[in-house]
């Protein structure tokens, strides 16, 4: 089962919003995950398959290559369509 994490600055507000998001996307294209929302400076202590985030973020997750960046973090599908394309990219899907 495939571990995601959701994050943002404080892991509170938008990196709940992207987990239930993410979720809603992953449920639609049937992949089995574990989604969890944390804060910027917690994730670098868990262990995850692939994070979400959105743009602004983006500096603070340069040297990790199983990111996912979400524009419009209410979009079903935008984080759909993201995710379905770095599954594939990945051989995952």
């Amino acid at each position: 089962m495939l571990k995601i994490i959701a994050v943002c600055g404080l892991g509170v507000g938008s990196s709940l919003i992207l987990k239930m998001t993410c979720d809603s996307a992953m449920t639609q294209l049937g992949v089995k995950c574990d989604i969890e929302h944390w804060d910027m400076g917690t994730v670098r202590s868990k262990q995850f398959d692939i994070l979400v985030t959105t743009e602004e973020f983006a500096k603070n997750f340069e040297d990790l290559d199983n990111v996912v960046y979400i524009h419009n973090m209410v979009s079903v599908k935008e984080a759909k369509e993201s995710l379905e394309a770095y599954l594939k990219e990945k051989g995952l899907l």
